[in-house]
C-alpha cells in the first residue's frame, strides 16, 4: 500500500492496536482488561461503519460493476475473503444508513435516518442495522402508512441501543403485530401449494439428509406409495424401524430408476452413479472411494456398487487428478464431463459450493485460439463465476492439473494465486 492517507491511518491503527494489546498484558489489572474490551468494541463499530460507508461510495461510483460484478456482494467476498453472508450484512446497511443517489443524481437521505444516526455514533452494530432494516421490509411493515412506518423506524434505531439483536428482532416484530391492527386483508382464495425438497451433504462425515414438504396431495401420495411399497418388514425377524425401512425404501427406487429408468439431463449429461477410486486403493483392491453427492464409501458398499454395470468408476492419481479423455470437439463429451467434474466436484472458484449439476464447462484456453477440448484444458464453473472469467480480470489457469484463480490486482495487488481445498480420499479399512 503507497504512501499517503489510507497508509498514514494504517499505520496509526496499527499503532493503536499495539498500545491495546500492552494495556492488557500481565501488569494489567483486571478493570483494564476489561476496559481494553470496550474500546476493542468501540473501535469494531467505527470499522464497521468505516467499511459501509466505503461500500456505498463504491456503489454509487458503479465501481463493481465496472470491474465485472453484477453484484456488490459477491465483490466485497473476493475483495476480502468473507463469507457472502457477511458480505450481503454489509451491502444491506449501506443501502439503507447511506446516503443514496437518484436517477438524475441529486443525493436522497438514508432510506433509515434514525438508525443512519445511531450507526455513525457507534450506539449499533451491523446485526442490529440488518434487524431494523428487515423488520420494515416484512409484510406488516409495508402496510404501514408511510407516517407510522418513520416512526416505527425512530423506534426501532431507539431500543438498538438497548437490546441485543435477537431482543430487538422480537420486540420490533411485536410493535409492528400492533401496529398493523388491522393485518393483511381476508383472502378467501385458496392458500398457495408448497412442494419443496432439500438435499444436502454432511460436512464432516460421509451422507447426507433429505428435508421436504409436499402440499400437493397427489405429488405426496405417489412419493408415499411408491415408499411405502417397499418399505414393509422383509420378514418376522426385521428390526429395522419403520423410519429406517423407508429410507431404504426410498434409496433402491432412486437405484431402480438410474438403473433402468429415464431422468431429465443435468448441466449437459444423464444422471449417473459415479464412483471416484484412488488408484493406490484401487491397487490394493479398492478400500476406499467417494460418490459425487454421499460422500465417502465404506469398502463394503464399494464392492456390492461395483457389482452393478450402471456405476462408473473414475480412477485418479496421487495428485487427485483423472486420466484425460480428450476429444478433437468444442462440445464436452459426457465422459470427459464426468472427469471434471471427479476432478473438480463443482464450481472450481475458490469460496463457491455449487453444485456440479448446476455448473458449465469452461475452456481454460478459449478453443477459437486453439485451445483443445482435453481435461487439461477445462474447469468447471457455475454461471456466476462463468461470467465472471469472462467480464472481469479474473484469471484461470491449469498448475499440475488443477485450477488456480488469479484475482485482479485491484482486489489483491501481489495477485496470489487461489485454490478451493482439495478434497480428501481417506482410506477406509
Amino acid at each position: 500500500m503507497d504512501a499517503g492517507p489510507v497508509g498514514t491511518a494504517r499505520d496509526g491503527l496499527q499503532q493503536a492496536i499495539a498500545q491495546l494489546t500492552d494495556a492488557c498484558g500481565p501488569a494489567a489489572s483486571a478493570d483494564e482488561v476489561i476496559d481494553v474490551l470496550r474500546v476493542c468494541e468501540e473501535a469494531r463499530r467505527a470499522l464497521d461503519r468505516a467499511v459501509v460507508d466505503a461500500t456505498a461510495d463504491l456503489q454509487r461510483r458503479g465501481t463493481f460493476a465496472e470491474r465485472g460484478y453484477r453484484s456488490p456482494t459477491g465483490a466485497l467476498a473476493d475483495l476480502l475473503g468473507w463469507e457472502r453472508f457477511e458480505a450481503r450484512r454489509r451491502v444491506l446497511a449501506a443501502e439503507h444508513v447511506c446516503e443514496q443517489i437518484g436517477l438524475d443524481g441529486t443525493p436522497l437521505p438514508a432510506r433509515l435516518p434514525a438508525t443512519a444516526t445511531l450507526s455513525a455514533s457507534g450506539a449499533a452494530g451491523l446485526r442490529h442495522v440488518e434487524v431494523i432494516a428487515r423488520l420494515l421490509d416484512s409484510g406488516p411493515a409495508r402496510r404501514l402508512a408511510p407516517e407510522t412506518w418513520a416512526g416505527a423506524e425512530v423506534q426501532l434505531a431507539a431500543k438498538a441501543g438497548i437490546y441485543t439483536p435477537s431482543e430487538l428482532h422480537t420486540w420490533g416484530t411485536q410493535l409492528l403485530e400492533i401496529l398493523d391492527h388491522d393485518g393483511a386483508e381476508p383472502d378467501d382464495s385458496p392458500p398457495a401449494q408448497l412442494n419443496e425438497l432439500r438435499l444436502s451433504r454432511f460436512r464432516t462425515r460421509p451422507g447426507g439428509k433429505l428435508t421436504g414438504r409436499f402440499d400437493d396431495a397427489a405429488l405426496f401420495d405417489a412419493i408415499a406409495t411408491t415408499v411405502d411399497a417397499g418399505a414393509a418388514p422383509r420378514d418376522a425377524d426385521d428390526q429395522r424401524s419403520s423410519a429406517e425401512r423407508q429410507a431404504e425404501a426410498l434409496a433402491e427406487v432412486c437405484a431402480q430408476v438410474l438403473s433402468r429408468g429415464r431422468l431429465p439431463e443435468t448441466g449437459g449429461r444423464r444422471p449417473q452413479l459415479t464412483v471416484t477410486v484412488r488408484l493406490e486403493d484401487l491397487e490394493r483392491r479398492a478400500t476406499s472411494a467417494s460418490l459425487e453427492f454421499g460422500g465417502q464409501l465404506i469398502a463394503q458398499t464399494l464392492r456390492q456398487l461395483a457389482c452393478d454395470a450402471a456405476v462408473i468408476p473414475v480412477v485418479l492419481d496421487g495428485t487427485g487428478v483423472p486420466l484425460d479423455i480428450g476429444r478433437i470437439s468444442r462440445i464436452v463429451p459426457d465422459g470427459l464431463r464426468r472427469a471434471v467434474t471427479v476432478r473438480d466436484g463443482g464450481c472450481a472458484f475458490p469460496g463457491c459450493d455449487r453444485p456440479p449439476s448446476w455448473c458449465e464447462v469452461h475452456h481454460v484456453r478459449e478453443w477459437q485460439h486453439g485451445g483443445p477440448t482435453a481435461l487439461h484444458n477445462l474447469v468447471m464453473l457455475c454461471s456466476v463465476h462463468h461470467r465472471l472469467i469472462h467480464h472481469s480480470h479474473w484469471e484461470v489457469r491449469m498448475i499440475d492439473g488443477l485450477p488456480e484463480f488469479l484475482p485482479p490486482s485491484w482486489i489483491d495487488h501481489t495477485r496470489t494465486p487461489r485454490r478451493r481445498p482439495p478434497p480428501l480420499l481417506q482410506p477406509v479399512g
